[in-house]
């Protein structure tokens, strides 16, 4: 039988030994942590409590657990486990899984294992990175097969087979991960307040109820917005779906493109493709729709307006909303259309009625406010780069951490 190679598929330069396979728990402290009770008897406010570490103060960004949202009394010590600086910590629940280091003392409930390495064998970075990686989880559960152990353990967790390198090479790597984490939490963090900022714009460039003027505005637009009902402006008609559909669907390239929720980006506004097409015999019962067009999901808990970018059929699911006269730059009507306020307006127009998902009657009565065509264009320019930045980010973001992912699997034998 051939031996298993332990080596890592990735490598820095200069390293060259194989990595040495040991049990974690030969290699440190495994401790499971411990609760006094009843719990809520030990919280204090006092500033010379103890820091009481629950799953809540794990950061969703970065390694280091830096503060507690509560204390508990000193003399609760006793019956719970101690942490410092620089101690490890896990949480024992599978699905959970993420390797915390301390920055703080603090004290841990039954949630947490506490993983100490006394002997210093490992740089912590590397440790922690190394109990998260996708092959450890998958080993706990291997080990866990067929048992009743439904969280990890003390026993579990020790014995745990490791491939470790030279204290060394584990510096570098755990470097690597947490730069990697750096630039992760940076464009995490970029995304976020974009996201919050582009929330406070929809409220503050779009005139708030019983206002003509928006609270923000581009330089050079003084006129009052003026009132109208969405219906008056553009056609509203509801999608339709030849039925049974699955008589419908086709493979044939000159099908016709057949819009479904999911083709709806998560990013951006067009809708490019479709996944389906339908047979073009099936057009007389559905709602065509052209590049140019709006659609809206009828489902108040969706409320994303999308721009057709193609030709295509909707079916039951949608709403067109078709800017006959032009009256509104389209990605200003786009943005317009998914403001909160229009979403409450729609819950208030269908309070007290049977009204469930969005009709062309209700969207028909849904009052809005316009500024003129050229005010239009700008604000609908401004969202439109806003939600440029949002994807860019979003997409670097979503580059990192498949990176990542991939490098966790490749880097760690």
């Amino acid at each position: 039988m051939t031996e298993q190679v332990k080596v890592p598929e990735i490598r820095f330069a200069g390293f060259t030994d194989p990595w040495e396979q040991r049990k974690l728990g030969e290699l440190v402290v495994i401790e499971r942590g411990g609760s006094p009770r009843p719990i809520d008897e030990y919280i204090t406010d006092d500033t010379n409590g103890l820091n009481w570490v629950k799953i809540g103060d794990a950061p969703s960004l970065g390694r280091y657990i830096s503060k507690t949202s509560e204390k508990i009394k000193p003399e609760g010590l006793s019956k719970t486990r101690q942490v410092h600086p620089g101690d490890l910590i896990l949480s024992n629940s599978m699905s959970f899984g993420r390797p915390y280091i301390m920055a703080i003392e603090g004290c841990i409930h039954d949630g947490w294992l506490l993983i100490r390495d006394e002997p210093k064998s490992f740089d912590p970075m590397y440790l922690c990175h190394m109990l998260g990686t996708p092959k450890m989880l998958n080993q706990y559960r291997m080990l866990a097969s067929g048992s009743t152990v439904n969280n990890l353990n003390k026993e579990l967790v020790s014995n745990a087979s490791i491939l470790m390198p030279c204290k060394s090479e584990q510096k570098v790597i755990g470097q690597f991960f947490n730069h990697l984490d750096d630039l992760i939490t940076l464009h995490q963090r970029k995304y976020d307040k974009l996201v919050v900022f582009k929330k406070s714009m929809l409220e503050k460039m779009f005139p708030k109820d019983g206002e003509s003027v928006p609270e923000i505005r581009f330089a050079g637009f003084t006129d009052p917005w003026e009132q109208r009902k969405l219906g008056e402006l553009v056609v509203i008609e509801r999608g339709g779906s030849p039925r049974p559909i699955d008589e419908y669907i086709t493979d044939d390239t000159n099908g016709l493109n057949w819009v479904k929720i999911g083709d709806a980006p998560s990013l951006g506004r067009y809708i490019s493709k479709t996944s389906e097409k339908i047979k073009p015999e099936g057009l007389s019962k559905t709602r065509q729709v052209h590049p140019g067009d709006l659609i809206l999901s009828n489902s108040m808990s969706f409320g994303r307006p999308y721009i057709m970018a193609i030709e295509g059929c909707i079916h039951d699911g949608w709403l067109l909303i078709r800017d006959e006269p032009k009256s509104f730059d389209p990605m200003y009507l786009c943005h317009m259309l998914g403001t909160p306020k229009m979403l409450n307006q729609y819950r208030m127009l269908a309070s007290g009625s049977t009204v469930n998902n969005l009709n062309k009657e209700l969207v028909s009565n849904a009052s809005i406010l316009m500024p003129c065509k050229s005010e239009q264009k700008v604000i609908g320019q401004f969202f439109n780069h806003l939600d440029d930045l949002i994807t860019l980010h979003q997409r670097k973001l979503e580059l990192l951490q498949n990176i990542k992912k991939s490098l966790l699997d490749k880097m760690f034998v």
